[in-house]
């Protein structure tokens, strides 16, 4: 156990607590929500960047840091889609981000057991950065104060980063191929 992995499993821990603030649908519990939320984003770029820096990257930390990611963004997704905060045509672009994680797993879990490796690009932490931006203001929304164009910022956020996902998704299995 290292810091990173502190870090990872704290990420874990906090998805609950979330899910049960936005659920709540109460200002304060919003706001407290949306706190949470930005902070266990932030630790989404600390922890691997702390741990390549003490030089402490585990196999644990390897395998838990994308796991951590994917659960906190469903979790997040699917507690606003039953609270109407992402609904209508707005449930695509989460469809999209959702249906690309689960595919990326898969291929992830393959090429891992094949022992290859596909590097993050920067489109895909610019996909990452407009995912959890987008999250974050339609949970700031549900701070109950008039959030109208956070909400309407939110949801732009989130198509951008569909359209993003969907490019970041056809590079991954793009690059993936050739190891079938």
């Amino acid at each position: 156990m290292n810091l990173s992995n502190f870090l990872t499993l704290i990420r874990i821990a906090v998805i609950p607590i979330i899910v049960f603030c936005i659920y709540l649908k109460n200002p304060y519990f919003g706001w407290i929500a949306f706190v949470l939320f930005c902070l266990a984003s932030i630790t989404d770029y600390f922890d691997g960047y702390i741990a390549r820096l003490r030089n402490e990257v585990t196999n644990f930390g390897t395998f838990l840091d994308p796991i951590a990611d994917k659960l906190l963004v469903a979790a997040v997704i699917l507690i606003l889609t039953s609270k109407g905060v992402i609904s209508d045509w707005d449930t695509v672009p989460a469809l999209i981000i959702l249906l690309r994680e689960i595919t990326v797993s898969g291929l992830r879990e393959y090429l891992a057991g094949i022992k290859v490796s596909i590097p993050v690009s920067t489109i895909a932490k610019s996909k990452t950065l407009f995912q959890l931006s987008a999250l974050a203001l339609l949970i700031l929304s549900e701070s109950s104060i008039d959030m109208t164009p956070i909400l309407y910022l939110g949801k732009i956020f989130l198509w951008v980063a569909a359209v993003l996902t969907l490019y970041t998704a056809y590079d991954y299995v793009k690059g993936s191929v050739k190891h079938f």
